[in-house]
C-alpha cells in the first residue's frame, strides 16, 4: 500500500473530486488545494512527495507555483506534474523548464495520470537514494542531497533542470547521451521529447560553466558527453 503524500492543486471542483478519488483507491494520502496561494501554503506545511498542479488557477497560477516551489531550498525537491489543458508546445516547455517534472493534458484518462504519478515516485525515490553520493570531477563538485554544484569552488546558480542534467553527465563521464536518454532520466520516458528543450537547457548550463563549458561536448548527430 502506497505511503506517499500527494497535493492536489485544483480549481475545478469534479476533476479535482475525479482526481482524488482515483488516487485513493490506491492508498495515497491526499491535500486537495483550489488556488495557486493555498497550494503554496499547503506545500510548505504538508511536505507532500508530489503536487499534481493545474496551471490555470485563481489568482496565483500554476506556472508561477511551480517557479516558487523550485525556487524554495524546502520545496524544490518536490516531485511536481502539471496537469493542464494547455497542449501547445510552449507552454510545456515552459513548465518544464522551470522544473516540472512531466505534465498531463486535458482531458485525461485517469488510468493515464496513475501511470504517470508512479513513474514520477518511482524516479523520486532513486533520485534520494543516491543524495548522498558527492561527484568530483575537474575543478567540478556536485552534493546532491544539498542540490548544490560548485566550479572551482564558486556556486553555480542553476535551475532544478540544468541541475538534474549536470548530474546526469558529470556522473558518467565520457558517456554519450541522446537527446531522448538525456530526457527521459530527467524527466521519465512518459512525456514528449523535443530537441529544442534539451539544446534550451544546454545553452543556459553552459552560459553558466563560463570558461569550462568545454566540459559539455556536442557529438554531432547523437547528444552529449561530459568530458573526462
Amino acid at each position: 500500500m502506497p505511503t506517499e503524500k500527494i497535493l492536489i492543486v485544483e480549481d475545478e471542483e469534479n476533476i479535482q473530486e475525479l482526481i482524488r478519488y482515483n488516487l485513493a483507491k490506491e492508498g495515497y494520502q491526499l491535500i486537495c488545494a483550489s488556488s495557486g496561494e493555498q497550494g503554496l501554503e499547503a506545500a510548505r506545511k504538508k511536505n507532500p512527495d508530489l503536487v499534481l498542479l493545474d496551471l490555470m488557477l485563481p489568482g496565483l497560477d500554476g506556472l508561477d507555483v511551480c517557479r516558487e516551489l523550485k525556487r524554495d531550498a524546502g520545496t524544490r525537491n518536490i516531485a511536481v506534474i502539471m496537469v493542464t489543458a494547455k497542449g501547445e508546445e510552449s507552454d510545456v516547455v515552459t513548465g518544464l523548464e522551470l522544473g516540472a517534472d512531466d505534465y498531463v493534458t486535458k482531458p485525461f484518462s485517469p488510468k493515464v495520470l496513475l501511470s504517470r504519478v508512479k513513474a514520477v515516485l518511482r524516479r523520486q525515490h532513486a533520485i534520494q537514494k543516491d543524495q548522498t553520493e558527492v561527484t568530483r570531477i575537474h575543478d567540478l563538485v556536485i552534493h546532491p542531497g544539498r542540490h548544490e554544484a560548485r566550479l572551482k569552488d564558486q556556486k553555480l546558480d542553476l535551475t532544478f533542470t540544468e541541475f538534474r542534467i549536470l548530474q546526469m553527465l558529470a556522473t558518467r563521464p565520457g558517456w554519450v547521451f541522446t537527446r531522448g536518454q538525456i530526457v527521459d532520466a530527467v524527466r521519465g520516458d512518459d512525456h514528449a521529447v523535443t530537441d529544442r528543450s534539451v539544446d534550451f537547457q544546454m545553452v543556459g548550463l553552459r552560459r553558466k560553466l563560463g570558461e569550462d563549458s568545454d566540459y559539455i561536448e556536442t557529438v554531432r548527430g547523437v547528444g552529449y558527453r561530459f568530458l573526462e
